[in-house]
């Protein structure tokens, strides 16, 4: 499944280039770049902050298109790639709203449909508009265009969905709010999670809907864990929920991970959610995936609706939304996530696990990135703009989006667009304790739902249980995976196999794949690699490492001290002692060790000389598992940098490491 028309950029043909009336851009059809650990905390080059007079923004006026004239507030903006769908069809018919049809290099140059407004790439590129410098040709993030022009002729409401998904009884106005103020208006309050918990900065909300096991595109892979439903709301006046997010029955916002793994057969999704649970808004300082194909924005978040063009087209719409959140606390809105509003149906064509790994990689830093981020800044383009520059610097986005932000807000002014006034920000105020008079409780339905390609029965409500035990005692431990075999096969599997339970899954290989976020090192000195992911989750608890050979039952760690190292079996069993005079490869470890031990600290040559039985003997240790507890890392560290250059092996090694530690040392 491509979720509208998704695919990375690619390079058009000559002919295509020369038959566009647009200047070129350069880089504009150059790969995104990849996010993954290793590159992002690689220095960056230096990136200059744009430039922006904004109080000499020239307007631009719709002159020339036939629509020059034509103006109404409520737009449904889609991206087409192919003739118009059954289903944009029926979104044409929707009363009181002009769909505003945009295409691609893909495009049929035919295309039409009555009742639609369509912008062909030739009729973008004349509308005048900076950020067509910045798009790509055959990519849906080309829907910018659109709503620079819808809201040159009138826009006040955008829906922003896609030609696949079927608005439920064809009225968006039943299920989402689509006006804010006046006697049309809803003068309700809303259901909002609680904020109770400041550490927490993104929610599933598909289990407030009714589906535990089921979650968003976007949200981060070490959150999937965290099924416990809610009990306890707050509640808010209605008014300021600008962006309006909407839930998918059919075939929902997934990922990849989910798609592929929660398949029994070839049948299609049908995933149905509660319609009768209630709206629920969030709090700032916590954050919900928001997809571009389900989505009512109101006018003051307009400035929220650009796609960045320098990432993958599958993180494009997300990374926006996150985005957007954090700036919609500045103006005191609100992102309000709605019942089932849209029937999507599964119709598989692709579905590309390497368009999503900047979601898996990088959304996790990032949430955390926003809500800790803080502007002095007095308008809100310019805090817009600052945002921008800090992502581009922290490698979430690259320069180009840099960028393309100016020349988007450059774009909103010279349509008309006026940016909202800044509110006063709830971050940094002491929260509000919440009574027993102000707690509002929802318990959510438990719908059938769909796990690991079986209907969700009693077994599976137990297995949900052992894991929530699980993630709270591994939930802040990282795995460090080595893989022998080829990580196209196995790298996804042990991600979905512990990426629940553990902080993270890293995963090292003889040959790095940056698709699959795998990293290379070698396995006869894994311990290298080690000290740099020390540094980077500062925050864990301690590092497990075992090769991709081996079934880890963490069930049986629960009981586990993580304040000591651990070893497979026990002491005697894992380390064999041979005789240097052995092999020569035996003896060249054993001088290697020799010359180390005699650099240590007078503390661990005591530990160690107590523990070797002879000059002659060496003891390796065939432990393929072992884990190294946070208040050990610097000792292992400074062994490591010990070692220097000596090529000894990992399994040696772990004798050192044994020896030294005996006293902690602890089996599995």
């Amino acid at each position: 499944m491509l979720v509208q028309d998704r695919v990375g950029p690619k390079s058009p043909k000559q002919t295509q280039i020369r038959s566009l009336p647009t200047h070129h851009h350069p880089g504009r059809l150059t790969e995104p770049k990849n996010l993954d650990f290793s590159t992002w905390v690689e220095a960056l080059e230096k990136i200059e902050f744009p430039k922006v007079n904004w109080n000499s923004i020239t307007p631009i006026i719709d002159k020339g298109s036939p629509y020059a004239n034509f103006r109404t507030e409520r737009w449904i903006i889609v991206s087409v790639s192919d003739y118009a769908s059954d289903s944009l069809r029926k979104l044409v018919k929707i009363k009181g709203w002009q769909v505003l049809a945009i295409g691609n290099s893909k495009t049929p140059s035919d295309w039409s449909l009555k009742g639609a407004i369509f912008l062909s790439l030739e009729e973008q590129a004349k509308l005048g508009f900076r950020v067509v410098d910045f798009l790509p040709y055959d990519s849906y993030v080309r829907k910018t265009v659109g709503y620079l022009f819808a809201i040159q002729h009138g826009a006040k409401k955008i829906f922003d969905a896609d030609d696949r998904g079927e608005v439920i009884d064809g009225d968006l106005g039943k299920h989402f709010d689509v006006e804010l103020v006046g006697e049309n208006a809803r003068q309700e309050t809303i259901m909002q999670y609680s904020h109770e918990n400041p550490n927490r900065t993104v929610v599933n909300p598909y289990i407030h809907f009714g589906q535990r096991s089921v979650w968003p595109r976007g949200l981060p892979l070490e959150n999937v864990g965290e099924i416990e439903h809610e009990e306890f709301y707050t509640e808010i006046f209605g008014g300021k929920q600008f962006i309006q997010q909407g839930i998918s029955n059919g075939l929902p916002d997934v990922d990849s991970v989910f798609y592929f793994t929660r398949k029994s057969g070839l049948e299609a999704f049908d995933i149905r959610f509660d319609e009768h649970a209630p709206k629920v808004a969030l709090p700032q300082g916590m954050m919900v995936p928001v997809n571009s194909f389900n989505t009512l924005y109101h006018s003051s978040a307009f400035w929220a609706l650009m796609l960045p063009v320098s990432i993958s087209s599958m993180a494009s719409d997300v990374l926006r939304g996150y985005w957007s959140q954090r700036m919609l606390w500045e103006i005191g809105g609100y992102v309000v996530v709605y019942p089932p509003t849209v029937h999507r149906f599964d119709r598989i064509e692709a579905y590309p696990f390497s368009e999503e790994k900047d979601l898996h990689i990088n959304v996790g830093r990032l949430t955390k990135f926003l809500v800790s981020w803080r502007s002095g800044k007095h308008r809100l383009f310019e805090k817009i703009l600052e945002l921008s520059f800090a992502m581009a610097e922290e490698g979430f986005w690259t320069e180009k989006d840099l960028k393309f932000t100016a020349a988007w807000l450059q774009d909103l002014l010279a349509v008309g667009y006026q940016q909202p006034r800044l509110m006063s920000l709830e971050l940094d105020r002491p929260r509000a304790t919440i009574g027993h008079g102000d707690r509002k409780e929802f318990v959510p339905q438990k719908l059938p739902s769909v796990h690991l390609g079986v209907e969700e029965t009693g077994t599976v409500t137990t297995e949900i249980g052992n894991l929530i035990r699980w993630r709270k005692n591994f939930g802040n431990v990282v795995l460090i995976m080595f893989c022998n075999s080829p990580v196209e096969r196995t790298a996804l599997e042990w991600r979905l196999l512990y990426g629940r339970i553990f902080k993270t899954v890293v995963i090292l290989a003889g040959q790095k794949n940056q698709d699959l976020a795998v990293e290379q090192g070698q396995l006869e000195q894994i311990y290298r690699h080690l000290p740099k992911i020390f540094d980077l989750y500062s925050s864990a608890e301690g590092f497990l490492f075992l090769q991709d050979n081996t079934i880890l039952n963490y069930w049986n760690l629960l009981e586990s001290d993580r304040t000591k190292l651990w070893i497979p079996n026990k002491v005697s069993d894992s380390w064999v002692t041979v005789s240097t005079k052995d092999s020569d490869w035996f003896s060249k470890q054993g001088t290697m060790v020799k010359k180390v031990v005699d650099s240590m600290p007078a503390h661990f040559q005591v530990n160690y000389k107590e523990t070797v039985s002879s000059d002659q003997s060496l003891t390796v240790c065939s432990s393929e598992v072992f884990y190294i507890p946070r208040n050990f890392v610097a000792d292992f560290v400074d062994l490591v940098n010990l070692v220097g250059d000596l090529d000894i092996h990992h399994k040696i090694l772990l004798d050192l490491i044994g020896s030294i530690f005996k006293s902690i040392l602890a089996t599995i």
